[in-house]
């Protein structure tokens, strides 16, 4: 986001007819291995990348017409803080400790600083979404907190 480039990454998924031939789960049972594995304490990417190699499920919203996230709030396993935001606070609290043993480096301030940034973007748009509540704060000091 703030660097100077576009970037262009990602793979070609095969075409939907193609993906019909060698799937061989259905939508309901994608959601109940989806479930399961949420119970097991794996977060919505975690599931996907595990549905991907174990599975050899591709994409799951080409299956069941919905992402892992929406299923997961459907069956009420969605977590309490999004999984993006919740990264973004581990990425803020490493970056503070290394400027606790690193004092003169001011690439990782500024580092911190759009880190920061972002994080507060993404609490004002989950709060507009109504996904956080509307008295949810993020504070720098007690963010380990929020973690636990």
């Amino acid at each position: 986001m703030h660097a100077r480039k576009k970037g262009k990454s990602g793979s070609t998924r095969p075409s939907k007819k193609v993906l019909h031939n060698w799937i061989r789960y259905k939508p309901k049972e994608v959601e109940l291995l989806i479930t399961k594995l949420s119970k097991e304490g794996k977060t919505s990417s975690q599931i996907g990348l595990h549905l991907r190699d174990t599975y050899g499920i591709p994409s799951v919203t080409l299956i069941t017409k919905k992402k892992i996230s929406k299923i997961l709030a459907q069956k009420g396993l969605s977590p309490k803080i999004p999984e993006n935001l919740k990264s973004l606070i581990k990425k803020a609290i490493e970056i503070r400790k290394h400027m606790e043993r690193n004092k003169k480096d001011l690439v990782s301030k500024r580092g911190l600083t759009l880190t920061e940034s972002k994080i507060r973007r993404l609490i004002k748009y989950y709060k507009r979404n109504e996904v956080l509540p509307q008295d949810w704060k993020y504070d720098p000091s007690t963010a380990s907190l929020l973690l636990e």
